[in-house]
């Protein structure tokens, strides 16, 4: 009679634990393709959201007559898009793996780049179009701008750490140090820009023209948190 033999899975180091799931899940091993990041885990759950709420947004500019105003919410969703995978494919990559963690930060940082530049472009859009009417008159209004400012310092930040610690910062490790607080100030960035995303849905021009219904957002966001949030390990972020 042949013999059923038990093999251990690969045993986690007790630093890839993530917030909620399987830790084998939130770490890309040798060998597994970094595209495969980007539907790994939970990332399914918060690509699920995130798609939802460009759907959401995309339909609802689309309905209408298309303008120039029109690009600042499809620039904006796309840049938060982009945001998004970038997050996602970075995630689960280790320094046990330096080739995965030297291409994901690569990736991750294209990604940053083409989505902070559409969303200095729906910046640009929103100034260009309010022309001499009030401006920062609404929720929506006051949180763009900080949103706007924070992505700014946040790609500043990224790109000093990782590209120029020794002539900006005086050394390697010294970029180092600032990584846990770029990844805090990060998550959190994304959590803002959502919640911006849902107070558009409250302005006037959404109220009489797109009509994208606030709870869709709502549930959108929440996916792309959970699915996003699941995966962070905390060891990353100092805890």
């Amino acid at each position: 009679m042949a013999t059923l033999t038990h093999q251990n899975p690969e045993p986690i180091d007790s630093e890839d634990e993530p917030l909620l799931g399987s830790p084998v899940q939130a770490v890309q091993r040798d060998g597994t393709n970094i595209y495969h990041n980007l539907v790994t885990g939970t990332a399914t759950v918060a690509q699920a959201g995130i798609w939802v709420l460009a759907a959401v947004v995309w339909s609802g500019v689309f309905s209408d007559q298309l303008s120039f105003f029109s690009a600042h919410p499809l620039l904006n969703v796309s840049a938060l898009l982009l945001q998004v995978q970038a997050s996602l494919i970075l995630q689960p990559t280790t320094t046990a793996t330096p080739k995965h963690k030297h291409l994901g930060t690569r990736i991750h940082y294209i990604i940053q780049a083409i989505s902070v530049a559409a969303f200095i472009a729906a910046f640009i859009v929103i100034e260009v179009n309010k022309g001499d009417h009030p401006h920062l008159v609404s929720p929506h209004g006051i949180m763009g701008l900080i949103s706007y400012i924070a992505i700014l310092c946040q790609a500043l930040v990224g790109v000093t750490q990782y590209f120029f610690p020794r002539q900006i910062l005086g050394s390697v490790d010294a970029g180092k140090r600032i990584y846990k607080y770029h990844r805090w100030f990060g998550y959190g960035l994304m959590i803002l820009e959502l919640a911006t995303v849902a107070a558009a849905t409250q302005t006037t021009y959404n109220l009489t023209t797109l009509h994208i219904q606030l709870w869709a957002v709502l549930v959108a966001a929440v996916l792309v948190i959970a699915g996003v949030g699941a995966r962070i390990r905390k060891h990353k972020l100092g805890l």
